[in-house]
C-alpha cells in the first residue's frame, strides 16, 4: 500500500484562494472529521464454519446500467480548481483501473464559469465505469432548471445526475443560499425532464426515512444517505468562517449513516447508496449488510489521491479486499447472501 502524505495537496490548495480550494486543504485536514465511527455499533457474528470457498466470493455489482467489479462509488468530492483537476484525473483513472463508480463534485462553478469544466471532465479517463454529475439542490431556487442540469450531465458524459442537499452546510457558509422552499416539485421535474436518473444525496447529515418517502414520491430512485460519521462540513464551513465553536455545536448534526441505511432500505422502490464514514472494507460490508446497495467513500479516497493513481488503486484493492473477507467470515458467497447476514446494533458498556 502507498503512503500517503496530505502535504502535495495542502501545499497546492494554499496558492489557490477560491473556495474549492479552501475546501480541499480543510477536507484534507483529519480535524475537519466526526471522531465517532458509528459502524462500530455494529459487530458481524464470527461463522466459524462458513462452508464456502473464499475463491468464490463475489462482490460484484450492477449500478446505473454499467457492471461494477466491487460494489463501491467514490463519492463526489471536488472540481472547479487545478488542484481538483488532478484530483479527479487520478480517482477517474484508478475508478476505471478497479470498475468502481466515480462522482464528480459540484459542477456550479463550471456552469457559472465554463472555463472551468475541463476540471470535471473525466470520462476520457474512466469511459467503462459510472460518473455521476453533481448540482446543489438548492441552486434550483436560484436560477438554475432543466437547462443547466442537462449541462451538467452532458459536461461529464454522466450516467446519473446527483442533487445534493445541504442545508446545514449553507446555514453555516460565509455565502450560503437559505431560501431551501418548494425544492420538492422542482425535483419531481428534473427527474421527469432527464433521460438519466436522478440521484439525490445529503453531504454529512444523513436523510431519514420521511424524507425518503417524499423523494420517492416524486419519482427519485436511488438515494445516498451521506450521513453523520465522515466530514464535517459544519467543521469545514465555520472554520472558513472563522466560527470554530459554532462548527463544533453542530460537528455532528443528523442522522447517523448506519440509520440512515436502515431507514432508507424500508423505502419501497429505491436503491440506497451507503455513505458518510465508512472507511474501510468493514464499514463498507456493514453498509451493505444493513441494507445498501453499494457504499460511497470520499476522504479515504482523496487521500489517496493527494499521492497517487496507484494509491488510489491500491486502496480500492485493499477495501475490496477486505469485503471480501468479513463475507467469507460470515458465509455469505455473493452481495444477496451478505444482506441477510444478521448485523445486531450493540448495547450496554460495549
Amino acid at each position: 500500500m502507498a503512503k500517503v502524505s496530505t502535504r502535495p495537496l495542502l501545499a497546492a490548495a494554499e496558492g489557490e484562494r477560491d473556495r474549492k480550494a479552501e475546501h480541499i486543504r480543510l477536507a484534507l485536514d483529519r480535524r475537519m472529521q466526526v471522531e465517532r465511527s458509528y459502524f462500530d455499533d455494529y459487530r458481524f457474528e464470527h461463522r466459524a464454519l462458513p462452508e464456502i470457498d473464499f475463491d468464490d466470493v463475489r462482490i460484484g455489482a450492477e449500478f446505473l446500467g454499467r457492471e461494477l467489479q466491487a460494489p463501491l462509488l467514490i463519492s463526489c468530492m471536488t472540481g472547479g480548481t487545478g488542484v481538483a483537476e488532478r484530483i479527479n484525473r487520478r480517482l477517474a483513472e484508478a475508478a476505471e483501473a478497479e470498475r468502481v463508480a466515480l462522482g464528480v463534485g459540484s459542477q456550479r462553478k463550471a456552469i457559472d464559469d465554463p472555463e472551468t469544466a475541463a476540471t470535471f471532465r473525466v470520462r476520457e479517463f474512466a469511459p467503462g465505469v459510472p460518473i455521476l454529475a453533481n448540482l446543489g439542490a438548492v441552486q434550483l431556487n436560484y436560477g438554475y432548471g432543466i437547462d443547466e442540469c442537462r449541462v451538467a450531465v452532458d459536461m461529464v458524459e454522466a450516467d446519473a445526475l446527483v442533487l445534493h442537499l445541504n442545508a446545514l452546510q449553507e446555514a453555516l457558509q460565509p455565502e450560503g443560499q437559505l431560501n431551501f422552499r418548494g425544492l420538492l416539485p422542482k425535483i419531481a421535474r428534473v427527474v421527469e425532464a432527464l433521460d438519466v436518473p436522478v440521484v439525490v444525496k445529503e453531504i454529512g447529515c444523513g436523510i431519514s426515512a420521511a424524507v425518503g418517502r417524499e423523494l420517492a414520491n416524486v419519482g427519485v430512485r436511488i438515494l445516498d444517505t451521506a450521513g453523520v460519521g465522515g466530514t464535517s462540513w459544519a467543521r469545514i464551513e465555520a472554520a472558513r468562517a472563522d466560527e470554530v465553536a459554532l462548527g463544533e455545536r453542530f460537528a455532528d448534526w443528523g442522522l447517523p449513516t448506519p440509520e440512515s441505511i436502515r431507514q432508507l432500505a424500508a423505502v419501497p422502490g429505491v436503491q440506497v447508496i451507503g455513505s458518510g464514514g465508512i472507511r474501510s472494507g468493514v464499514d463498507a460490508a456493514k453498509a451493505l449488510a444493513l441494507g445498501a446497495d453499494i457504499a460511497g467513500m470520499a476522504f479515504p479516497f482523496l487521500e489517496a489521491a493527494n499521492a497517487s493513481t496507484d494509491a488510489v488503486v491500491d486502496r480500492i484493492a485493499r477495501t475490496a479486499f477486505e469485503l471480501r473477507i468479513c463475507m467469507f467470515c460470515t458465509g455469505a458467497v455473493d452481495l444477496a447472501a451478505l444482506r441477510r447476514v444478521p448485523l445486531p446494533r450493540e448495547t450496554g458498556d460495549g
